[in-house]
């Protein structure tokens, strides 16, 4: 059966029909139907079941406030569920599912626990399956699991695709109703960059659905003249189908546009977050309408009275033939005329007030529809569907007095305006008595690190009720001034705060009014959770799941607010409102992670040669975001032969290492020299233009957290090297000190790691490979070790450092990036004579590991000092302090225990296992064998034929030649002596060549 008029739909393109599936079922709709207007034209009034009793949910209204009208949308790598029907565009074939239901959306055995109510009130899961604890793990725990969720996980990749955006504004509008575009309007004329957003696909909000009047104009008018003037200002964009998620400090505005949902494989992108930076925000987000509680008020059919309207004139839909009409206020009667004007029935409008008085009932009454004053509904009939009304006097207890046939009931319990905008960075709220709701404070916005507010309520949001003064409060925001409470008429007669129906209900029906109707939250639980000592509103939420639903309590929580206040007898406002968070409505996951997905979800960071090692048998080592070649692989070599035959390469002949991925931090400033003393834990300011020297870093704890040679390059500039991992992490580590704590320091820094390409060149050849290139005097006396000269190398600008982390002769070589692969080739082709060969990181930390070099992240572990690692020729006497001094000075860091860097070497030439501890005498407290040391790096040694180890030992360099077992996860003890770290060329000879 279709519900659709024949006439009106102002959003409708009855031209373009649109097919779709419910639930397998064929169904038709039109262009410009959402998803809900599309479903109930179909008269299918029932669209999913609650999470706890699984009683029938029905559509109650017709924007982001929905809290039923959810449903798993697409099929396969499309398919995502908890999508609301009424902020869901139809498209052509779009496939459409109930949740939360076994075996069918009409036959539901779980609606079996709306049977067992009375036994699972409020808190029943804190309060049940505890005991015995067997039964809590065995048999309620999986089936709580079973029940838990509403919608299906998806079990496909998402074939969609999203990107992230940025923009900056000088003025951001947030909302495209009247008080949005008034706003806008204002702001452009005066020359400002705005921007003006709108969650839904149309511009002008309520007025356009209630035809009022604007200057003399009708609504709809007004409202496209008025976005054809703001298309045509330079200074102005418009975005419709884009939602505010969330406002942060500093003006920090998070939008989520919903590029494509309405239009899927046309190419674009599904979603689009928007990172905004912007100078001011007006928040022109409208008031969303409050139901009322009375039994059955979840029965499908019962609707928000505004909702019912938006379906008549948006989409020509009835949700019922007679629509009965229950209110506080005179808006309500708004819809009468509506469904009156489209030839549907109101047998009634039962008003809670004394007396309905204004034009707007009195129209009513004009057109012969009986209002009942004073009265409510003590409950509606029906079960999947209305059927029918019960009135009550409101005053009483709830006797029926009457029965009213209809199909649908049109609830009205007054307005709350949209504030979450307004709190999330902080603004106040303050009750406005008069009418019944929480409305931004003026005096208490959130403000700006200048103390300037860095938002502004506008038109509905602000409570401001009435067409015309929210143009004038439109107006007053764009000058960053909100209108206090009372300042305007907000309606032509007062509302009645009405928070239960009839206001004497007994205990059998306050158990059938619902708050929250997707969680199942009724006012006996709020009142239960009073009476069991909640009084904090916040608490009331998480004891009772109230508002904590898809929709975050849009159309509950003020309710919920009010009927905890009076259980507990205090005043609203006394008992304060829950924390609105981010976002306003759910986003997509997609949407969260951008482009970050596949391949580009960690995009890899690769040198200039990484091409090169691609193609020449690079074995990849993740190292951070870079990928290192551990060895390159010649056909039928394995990787431990390739590592063995790479590092016999450099220590005969010479080798290339691409080290483009270590750090490059520029430091330069007046200040420089100073701040790189505090940083590093010997001297850098006296280090000579020309040198380069090691340092280390360690952080305010002592332990060290970096290390490498830093270069001097002019008097008042400074070349940093980091780990590889550690480039990005070192760099802003010197931005926090700099802009938090010696902020009037004159230093700057930059993160130049990517501007070069870096070459080691290591082995006895390696000055005669260099030489070959011509252009520098690279001799033992032009470029003594520690030293780095620049100028023209082969014919590529190089920086040539004379360092050396392999123990052999070695320089390391930087260029522009851009030059970095044709000077990698350019090696390779002047070293053919000289046996040059390409080597990789595995074979780099074996020859750093035979000379007792350390290795960051190997023998530190966040709880090593400098002095553990036999390192104190690298600590300054000559100054006062750098960071991690004091630290270094506690009793446990000077303790003589400590556990201290020395060489393992079994007495069997075999490999200790990574990782492996020594053992000591006895036993802890646990239980466990004593421990006396452990090994941070241990290797086969190609050089020394035989395994080399380094470790932490207890007391280790006192106890050179001692033995110390190793026990293996296989049982065996390995045995290893202590020994001197440096296991090859222990002078330097061969590096100083």
């Amino acid at each position: 059966m279709s519900t659709r008029l024949q006439k009106g739909g102002r959003l409708l393109d009855r031209t373009k029909s649109l097919g779709f599936t419910f639930n397998g079922k064929r169904m038709q709709g039109y262009q410009g139907d959402t998803l809900a207007s599309a479903l109930l034209a179909q008269d299918q009034m029932l669209v999913g079941r609650s999470f706890k009793y699984h009683r029938p949910r029905g559509v109650i209204a017709s924007g982001a406030e929905e809290p039923n009208g959810l449903v798993g949308l697409g099929e396969g790598g499309t398919f995502e569920p908890n999508q609301r029907l009424t902020t869901t565009e139809l498209f052509e074939g779009a496939t459409t599912i109930s949740q939360n239901h076994w075996p069918s959306l009409d036959f539901d055995v779980g609606a079996i626990n709306d049977k067992f109510a009375k036994f699972l009130p409020a808190g029943f899961y804190y309060k049940t399956f505890m005991f015995p604890r067997f039964a809590w793990k065995h048999v309620f725990e999986p089936f709580i699991r079973q029940s838990a969720g509403l919608g299906k996980v998806p079990r496909n990749r998402d074939e969609d695709r999203y990107e992230y955006a940025y923009a900056f504004a000088d003025l951001v509008i947030v909302g495209g109703g009247i008080a949005g575009l008034a706003a806008a309007l204002a702001a452009g004329r005066q020359g400002k960059r705005v921007w003006l957003i709108e969650q839904t696909p149309h511009w002008g909000g309520r007025a356009v659905v209630d035809d009022v009047q604007i200057e003399g104009m009708e609504a709809a008018e007004w409202v496209e003249e008025a976005v054809e003037t703001l298309e045509g200002m330079e200074n102005v964009t418009l975005r419709t189908r884009t939602m505010a998620s969330g406002l942060y400090d500093h003006g920090y505005l998070l939008m989520y546009e919903r590029v494509a949902d309405h239009t899927p494989g046309d190419g674009r992108p599904r979603h689009r977050l928007w990172r905004m930076r912007a100078g001011h925000v007006v928040a022109a987000t409208g008031a969303i309408e409050r139901p009322l509680s009375f039994a059955g008020n979840d029965i499908p059919g019962v609707m928000l009275a505004s909702a019912v309207r938006d379906y008549v004139v948006n989409w020509a839909v009835s949700p019922g033939d007679r629509t009965v009409i229950v209110t506080n206020n005179n808006d309500a009667y708004r819809t009468a005329l509506t469904l009156l004007d489209a030839g549907l029935v109101v047998p009634a409008v039962i008003d809670a007030r004394p007396e309905a008085k204004g034009e707007l009932p009195e129209a009513v009454r004009a057109r012969g529809v009986r209002v009942l004053e004073g009265h409510g509904i003590a409950k509606v009939k029906g079960t999947k569907r209305v059927t029918g009304v019960s009135t009550c006097i409101q005053v009483g207890e709830g006797t029926e007095l009457g029965s009213i046939a209809c199909d649908a009931v049109a609830m009205s319990g007054g307005w709350s305006p949209v504030v979450h905008l307004w709190s999330h960075c902080g603004g106040k709220l303050t009750w406005d008595e008069g009418q019944a709701m929480f409305r931004p404070d003026p005096k208490r916005p959130a403000t700006g690190a200048d103390g300037e507010a860095m938002i502004t309520a506008a038109g509905s949001a602000n409570g401001i009720l009435t067409a015309h003064d929210v143009l004038a409060d439109a107006h007053q925001a764009v000058a960053g001034k909100n209108s206090a409470p009372g300042a305007v008429c907000a309606t032509e007669a007062p509302i009645l705060p009405v928070w239960i129906m009839p206001e004497g209900a007994g205990p059998a029906l306050r158990m059938k009014m619902w708050l929250d109707p997707q969680n199942d939250v009724k006012v006996s639980d709020v009142q239960l959770a009073a009476r069991e000592g909640y009084e904090s509103v916040e608490h009331t939420k998480r004891y009772t799941t109230l508002g904590m639903a898809t929709d975050q309590g849009k159309i509950s929580n003020i309710n919920g607010l009010a009927v905890l206040s009076d259980s507990l007898s205090r005043a609203i406002p006394d008992t304060g409102t829950t924390t609105f968070r981010p976002p306003y409505t759910p986003i997509s996951m997609g949407a969260i992670a951008g482009e970050a997905r596949g391949e580009i979800f960690q995009p890899l960071r690769k040198t200039p040669m990484h091409d090169w090692h691609e193609a020449h048998g690079a074995h990849w080592e993740p190292v951070g975001h870079w990928r290192r070649p551990y060895c390159f692989l010649k056909q039928g070599e394995g990787i431990h032969d390739a590592v063995n035959r790479e590092i016999r390469q450099v220590r005969n002949s010479v080798g290339l290492l691409d080290a483009s991925t270590l750090g490059k931090i520029l430091v330069k400033g007046p200040d420089a020299g100073k701040f790189l003393d505090m940083l590093y834990t010997n001297m850098m300011s006296t280090l000579p233009v020309g040198k380069c020297r090691y340092g280390l870093m360690c952080n305010e704890n002592g332990f060290l957290s970096d290390d490498g040679v830093v270069v001097r390059l002019t008097e008042d500039t400074w070349l940093c090297h980091t780990t590889t991992g550690g480039a990005e992490r070192i760099h802003g580590w010197m931005e926090d000190w700099l802009q938090c704590e010696w902020w009037d320091w004159k230093v700057y820094t930059a993160n130049v790691t990517e501007q070069y390409a870096q070459v080691a060149i290591a082995g006895p050849n390696a000055r005669k490979l260099l030489d070959k290139l011509g252009g520098m005097d690279l001799s033992k006396e032009a470029l003594p070790f520690m030293e780095w000269r620049e100028g023209t190398l082969g014919g590529f600008r190089a920086r040539v450092h004379r360092i050396s982390f392999s123990g052999e002769l070695s320089f390391e070589v930087a260029v522009p990036a851009s030059e970095g692969l044709a000077f990698w080739k350019k090696l390779l082709e002047a070293g053919e004579g000289l046996g040059v060969a390409p080597y990789g990181t595995e074979a780099m930390h074996i020859m750093r590991a035979e000379k007792g070099f350390i290795m960051i992240g190997d023998e530190t572990d966040g709880t090593v000092i400098p002095q553990d690692l036999g390192l104190n020729w690298a600590i300054s006497k000559k100054k006062d302090d750098y960071l991690g001094k004091r630290a270094q000075e506690r009793s446990f860091m000077v303790s003589p225990e400590r556990w201290k860097l020395v060489g393992l070497e079994t007495l069997d030439g075999s490999v200790i296992p990574d990782g492996a501890y020594a053992v000591a005498e006895g036993h802890n407290a646990n239980g466990q064998r004593n421990m006396q040391g452990r090994v941070t790096s241990t290797y086969y040694s190609p050089t020394l034929d035989k395994g080399v180890a380094m470790g932490l030992v207890k007391n280790g360099p006192d106890r050179m030649g001692e033995v110390l077992d190793f026990p293996t996860d296989n049982g065996r003890v390995v045995k290893a002596r202590i020994v001197d770290p440096v296991f090859y060329d222990k002078d330097g000879e061969k590096q100083n060549v």
